[in-house]
């Protein structure tokens, strides 16, 4: 787990596999005496690295440029050499559901940093949880802001849009998921809504002030309650049956309206 005040890369006596590569990894770690260390995964052979930071110096970037940085460090024991993959995310679980699918053990990256802002409620956490494990990759980020870093007057928030495929969300399969920090900046929420289009999710991001629609309660927890009411329900099960896990389906995400410039 992250433990200095700089991201752990481990690449002393190790050179780039190339100068495309090394150019790159001195132009994204200039800053890193910014750099806010918020987990990192070394394998046992030495041969990956997973890390993830928090990077401050975003807000000298585009305007909403997220945050949260993910690198894969991947080095070759014999020749010596490295070679890396990095993806900005606009939250944290995002960028550990991106270091998970790389090969990261879920439990090997989970947040260290013991002074950011926690969640504020389980629902916050549970919302988390699913956008980390992203099952069946069901979201497809199309859209996403990250707000300035606020004050104890106003805090911040970051928005994220995106296309959901799993069959439940099938009336309304684009998701806003908003987390707000607190203007104490101790915790935060994160809070999700359901819009029919991406043109009424990208609308709904111009005024954050007002209520997100709620998302439908899924068709099959909606099912269980109705059998519970029934005067015909069946006997309840000791041990409940293993949950049905639906089909991978593929859907193409429909485009947003042309927004701010993100990267």
């Amino acid at each position: 787990m992250a433990t200095s005040s700089t991201p752990d890369y481990r690449l002393d006596g190790f050179t780039a596999v190339n100068e495309e590569v090394a150019d790159y990894f001195f132009r994204v770690t200039l800053d890193e005496h910014s750099f806010v260390p918020m987990a990192d995964h070394h394998t046992a052979d030495g041969r990956d690295s997973y890390l993830l930071y928090h990077d401050p110096t975003y807000i000298y970037d585009v305007p909403g440029t997220a945050s949260f940085v993910a690198v894969h460090l991947t080095r070759d024991i014999e020749q010596r050499t490295y070679q890396f993959a990095l993806e900005k995310h606009p939250l944290a679980p995002l960028a550990q559901h991106w270091l998970i699918n790389r090969g990261c053990p879920p439990e090997g990256i989970e947040l260290s940093n013991p002074n950011g802002p926690r969640p504020a409620d389980a629902l916050t956490a549970r919302l988390e949880d699913r956008l980390r494990a992203n099952p069946e990759g069901r979201y497809e980020v199309i859209d996403h802001y990250t707000g300035e870093p606020g004050d104890f007057d106003t805090g911040m928030e970051t928005w994220v849009i995106v296309h959901d495929t799993h069959p439940d969300s099938a009336g309304t399969p684009y998701r806003v998921f908003l987390e707000e920090i607190a203007p104490s900046l101790r915790t935060y929420t994160l809070r999700e809504g359901a819009f029919p289009t991406a043109e009424a999710a990208g609308d709904w991001t111009w005024n954050t002030d007002r209520p997100l629609p709620p998302a439908p309660e899924p068709l099959t927890a909606r099912s269980e309650a109705a059998r519970s009411r029934s005067p015909h329900a069946p006997t309840r099960l000791a041990v409940p049956p293993a949950p049905v896990i639906p089909p991978r389906s593929v859907v193409k995400a429909g485009a947003v309206p042309a927004r701010r410039g993100l990267s």
